[in-house]
């Protein structure tokens, strides 16, 4: 199973959606904290240039001071935790909407929830191949 890209995609969206779920229950804890800036995990843009790198015209680099244009790898991706310090929700500046964050909430369980069934399919099909079925 090293090296199988589906669970290295598996295996960067689920720490980077583990990240999302830690910030968004900070923000959700410190509603009511004035000042308290929310915090934004963001990882898709990143993943979605890793997947759709095949499509791009990679440069070669022949000069050191050249920007590099090589293909990224999943384990390049890294999830970005953003303090977001632009926004204000209420006067005290404490800028977290707690409607937003439970529908982050939500939306990042989706993700999870899908993701972890896509491993128990491909777990389900190593077993029937291991198994000879």
């Amino acid at each position: 199973m090293l090296g199988d890209y589906t669970w290295d995609v598996i295996y960067k969206e689920s720490e980077s959606l583990a990240k999302r779920f830690k910030a968004v229950s900070q923000n959700i804890a410190n509603a009511n904290t004035p000042g308290y800036a929310r915090h934004n995990v963001s990882f898709e843009d990143q993943m979605r240039e890793v997947m759709e790198q095949d499509k791009k015209l990679h440069m070669t680099v022949t000069d050191a001071a050249h920007i590099p244009s090589h293909p990224l790898k999943i384990k390049d991706v890294h999830a970005a935790d953003v303090k977001i310090m632009d926004e204000q929700y209420r006067l005290d500046l404490n800028n977290v909407d707690p409607e937003r964050e439970m529908a982050v909430l939500a939306e990042t369980r989706m993700m999870y929830t899908g993701f972890m069934r896509r491993a128990a399919n491909k777990l389900s099909t190593l077993r029937s191949v291991i198994a000879g079925r």
